[in-house]
């Protein structure tokens, strides 16, 4: 029985194991609640009763018997501030400090050989989650030539069974082997001395004598039973009183519907592009962002979320979750697990095509849009996909620069280089110049990485050409804009000219994209006299001379002249060397037209057509004969044989090829006879191979580099628009983490449907476990 009456020393001794049993139960997200104080009393008076009744000795026990009643009347504040957990101590550094230690802790979690000094939470933690091995097979060899082996995880018994060597570790940052159950349970009763549960073990050479010896030592067995008997307290929540395990549960339960509810905002605000914070960051005040606006809406009809924010208004919690930096850790996690499937399927695919596009976004940044093409063969048919990696930040524009951010996103992404079948890129010179361009300095490294220009980019600038080489074009397209821009700068006359024109409305013109110029010629061609019109009314009705000129020359002039009207104007022409300077052609008007204006037109269109699509060219003399079925089916043996052995060659790096042509051609002539009639085109033969199940493997790997090359860089343009509607002008200090975050979101909505709330709220829970420092 505990003395009626405690010294001073006493009483500060339980109060501190008392206040450290109820802080271990702080730490991750399935722990973070404040109990009530009652409760709390009652739990360690539990506790106390239940050591008593088990005879637990004084270093078993986890607390001294102590006067509650005192305990809280006296320390009601220090009880309180120790239950608390407030989510700045986690955030109090700078974003990128934060990953950075997030990052090195979570190595430090999963890393035996950094487990020196762990708590009793960290350790309760490892037990119910069980060994975690790394997936990764090549591991380091020593001085000797030799390194540890998968093959140890397991024990092969007399009667030739097997049995799983759980306790068994590898520590990538030691190169050494640890024991799970004594690195953890050593200082519960001996201080083992064999380094696998101490400094390691790495003398390979006698590793197999080390672990039979070991596993059949007295001091292991005694870790094994402390480790399991652990680990099935922890399965049946039998560690503490029952009744405060109740109380666990259902605070564990309650967080992760608050969990469940804040990842969803953050998914559907980011999704649509939304802004997630305003001017104020407190709850029910006004302009405080959509965020916190969607968590009060949700709290009036959601009981759970209700409850949330009456403990937050009576400061029952300070864990809120609602904060800047949660948000932002949420993004990262959202966006990280996205990309974690996005680059699964990219390594699974092996061959995969980099696309990549720069513009300035509103705070004056060059973002450089990374796109990764290749093919997804984890659904019944394959499909050719173009992910969107990430925007990169880019200072030096050269070609030297653009390629070095490149090569260094690829390394952190564990992408090799290698792997690079194909690179598509605008036109512009830093990016596709053959002597210093990105696609230059790629195919230094790898010449399997085949470079094809946009096919959309090539076909804009040569229609451009040719509207640039003829002076009664430029004179055509520059009286449209002139059109647009008179009616469109004033509400007056735009309301003139809806008065007069009924049906399609003037359209700007674009230096991009040329299907703008037919949307602008549409207006002008079929509503000629009405378009007129309201020019002729708009100079009567006008004070402005500035106005009245510009419509009076464009209503009386330029759309009265023959040759706006049918591109009829006398063009300087090279003089024959047979020609004086005194002759004179005289053509007619349909004459002239079709000699200075049609086919000059036409001449320069050949030739743009002819270099801007020459990449294109070679292209089709690599991998023509597989692209066109009714080529391939068509094809002879000698041309077929030819065709392989060229495929061969241009695949070939460092004495290496993908594919072998002698085993390609036989292939080929066998399935060109057994392809099914309803395979037309070259995804349609890729479907063919994969049900075939590795008969045509050579055959196989050409259909997946050849669908793998791209062909336009679209999808690195569409992330551009992404990329104005999230970084806007009141969102323009945002950084470049959160940035690259919410465009994930936003463009990989497929993927984020996929994702598990539950997997979601356990992995950010052990991010929050791992923030405890090792030491």
């Amino acid at each position: 029985m505990p003395p009626k009456y405690m010294s001073g020393y006493q009483k500060k001794k339980r109060k501190l194991r008392i206040e450290s049993l109820i802080q271990s139960q702080a730490g991750d997200i399935n722990k973070y609640f404040t109990p009530n104080l009652v409760e709390s009393k009652n739990v360690a008076e539990n506790l106390l009763n239940n050591e008593e009744d088990m005879g637990l000795n004084d270093d078993d026990k986890v607390l001294e018997p102590v006067n509650m009643d005192e305990m809280v009347n006296n320390n009601n504040e220090e009880i309180l501030e120790s239950l608390i957990v407030d989510e700045s101590d986690f955030f109090e550094k700078d974003d990128e400090q934060v990953q950075h230690e997030t990052l090195s802790q979570e190595t430090c979690f999963d890393d035996p050989g950094k487990w020196d000094n762990i708590d009793k939470k960290i350790r309760d933690f490892l037990v119910e989650r069980g060994p975690k091995r790394d997936a990764c097979t090549l591991f380091p060899k020593d001085s000797t030539n030799r390194h540890f082996n998968v093959l140890h995880y397991k024990r092969i018994l007399s009667n030739g069974e097997e049995n799983d060597r759980r306790w068994l570790l590898y520590s990538i940052s030691l190169d050494k082997i640890f024991c799970f159950c004594c690195k953890l349970f050593k200082k519960q009763k001996h201080k083992i001395g064999t380094q696998l549960a101490n400094e390691g073990y790495n003398d390979w050479h006698n590793l197999s004598h080390c672990l039979t010896s070991h596993e059949a030592s007295k001091e292991h067995m005694e870790c094994m039973t402390d480790w399991l008997e652990l680990e099935r307290r922890l399965q049946k929540n039998q560690t503490i009183d029952a009744r405060a395990q109740v109380q666990l549960n259902k605070e564990k339960e309650h967080w992760k519907h608050v969990l469940h509810r804040i990842i969803a905002i953050v998914q559907r605000l980011a999704k649509n592009n939304l802004a997630f914070r305003g001017s104020c960051e407190k709850l029910y005040v006004e302009n405080n962002g959509l965020f916190l606006q969607m968590v009060e809406m949700i709290a009036e009809f959601d009981p759970i979320m209700n409850e949330h924010l009456r403990r937050i208004k009576d400061h029952e919690t300070y864990t809120t979750y609602l904060g800047s930096r949660i948000q932002n850790e949420l993004i990262e996690m959202l966006a990280g697990e996205v990309r974690k499937k996005l680059l699964a399927k990219v390594k699974k695919a092996k061959y995969f095509s980099v696309i990549l596009d720069c513009t300035p976004d509103i705070s004056h940044k060059e973002q450089m849009s990374l796109v990764i093409r290749c093919l997804d063969e984890s659904e019944n048919s394959i499909k050719v996909k173009e992910y969107w990696i990430e925007f990169l930040e880019v200072d030096d524009t050269s070609g030297l620069g653009l390629f070095t951010h490149l090569k260094d996103a690829l390394i952190h992404l564990e992408l090799d280089i290698d792997d690079i079948r194909g690179q598509g890129y605008d036109n512009g010179s830093n990016m596709k110049g053959k002597h210093k361009g990105v696609q230059r300095r790629l195919l230094e490294i790898n010449p399997r990485a085949f470079y094809t220009p946009c096919g959309c980019h090539s076909l804009n600038l040569a229609l451009c050409d040719m509207v640039n080489c003829c002076p009664q074009a430029m004179s055509f397209f520059g009286v449209i804009q002139r059109i647009y821009t008179l009616f469109s700068s004033s509400t007056k006359r735009w309301r003139n000219f809806k008065d007069h024109v009924k049906g399609l409305t003037v359209k700007p013109l674009s230096q991009t994209r040329w299907e703008s110029h037919v949307e602008s010629v549409k207006p002008i061609k079929e509503q000629t006299a009405q378009i007129r019109d309201a020019l002729l009314d708009l100079t009567n009705d006008t004070e402005d001379p500035k106005t009245k000129s510009e419509a009076e020359s464009l209503a009386l002039y330029e759309l009265e002249k023959f040759e706006f009207l049918l591109g009829v104007r006398v063009v300087s022409r090279k003089k024959q060397f047979e020609e004086s300077s005194s002759t004179e052609i005289a053509l007619s008007a349909e004459e002239s037209f079709r000699v200075n204006y049609f086919l000059f037109i036409v001449d320069q269109a050949h030739s743009s057509i002819e270099s801007r699509f020459a990449q294109f060219k070679k292209y089709q003399e690599i991998f023509g004969f597989l692209f066109n079925v009714e080529r391939l089916q068509c094809s002879d043996d000698e041309s077929l044989l030819r065709s392989c052995k060229n495929l061969e060659s241009s695949l070939a790096h460092n004495g290496y090829s993908d594919v072998n042509g002698d085993d390609l051609f036989s292939e080929l002539t066998f399935l060109k006879c057994s392809l099914p009639e309803e395979s037309k085109s070259a995804i349609d033969v890729l479907d063919y191979l994969k049900k075939m199940d590795g008969c045509f493997p050579n055959a196989h790997v050409a259909y997946k580099i050849l669908l793998t090359i791209p062909v336009t860089v679209a999808s690195a343009e569409r992330s551009f628009s992404k990329l104005k509607l999230i970084k806007t002008f009141l969102r323009s200090t945002m950084s470049q983490e959160r940035l690259n975050g919410l465009a994930m979101l936003s463009i990989e909505k497929e993927i984020i449907e996929q994702l598990d709330y539950t997997d979601l709220i356990n992995i950010f829970a052990a991010k929050t476990v791992r923030r405890v420092v090792f030491n």
